[in-house]
């Protein structure tokens, strides 16, 4: 079962909910005032947003909700976790993932669809891709200019962490990055947005192709 988070400001929830339903996996949204994930969960989905209005920073206060000490047990023990977008941005700020996120290079938010590299396709999220292979997904932030200092990009680098790249950076990420996943291969997270993308009257139907790496755990 996927639990799919949600938080005041959440507004990718029923699309991510709406993917998982067109790969026929069962699923159930979680109030982030929830204290435990529901027992047959298999995935946690940390969808996209604006989580408390992003004040302070964004991530930064949905970090403490009562659900998110369920969900760093639940990776810590070898669980399954998906950040998109805000989602990635609060993973960033539990710690479950390396680096930081500032505002885009412009200092204005962006939306649009990008071509994404995928760089390391040896892992759950991404087995179905070829490496190098390029997918058009959609992108909307403002705070998506993924930073991380010298030494961590090494580790990422070393420990094959880095999964995506901006075929064509559009916020000033280093090394052009659009996802990363932990030196375990079990926390994902990515600034596009791969259940907009997940059928052909919406432009692009990749995203599917994305989820669908996690059907053998669900």
């Amino acid at each position: 079962m996927v639990a799919i988070l949600q938080f005041l400001g959440t507004n990718c929830e029923y699309d991510m909910e709406y993917a998982f339903s067109l790969l026929k996996a069962p699923t159930q949204i979680v109030w982030h005032k929830e204290t435990s994930l529901p027992k047959d969960t298999k995935l946690v989905v940390i969808p996209g947003g604006f989580s408390y209005g992003d004040y302070l920073r964004s991530g930064a206060i949905a970090r403490f909700s009562p659900i998110m000490q369920s969900v760093i047990e639940f990776a810590n023990k070898g669980g399954y976790v998906l950040g998109i977008c805000n989602g990635f941005q609060i993973l960033l700020e539990s710690g479950l993932l390396p680096g930081a996120m500032k505002r885009n290079t412009n200092l204005h938010f962006i939306s649009k669809t990008c071509g994404i590299k995928v760089i390391n396709n040896e892992n759950i999220f991404l087995k179905k891709f070829q490496k190098d292979e390029v997918a058009r997904i959609p992108i909307a932030h403002a705070d998506g200019n993924y930073y991380i200092d010298a030494q961590g990009l090494q580790q990422l680098e070393q420990n094959g962490q880095i999964l995506l790249e901006y075929v064509e950076n559009p916020n000033g990420s280093v090394r052009n990055i659009a996802g990363i996943c932990n030196a375990q291969k079990n926390v994902f997270g990515l600034m596009p947005h791969p259940e907009r993308a997940v059928e052909k009257v919406l432009g692009e139907d990749v995203g599917l192709k994305m989820l669908e790496g996690f059907l053998e755990i669900l």
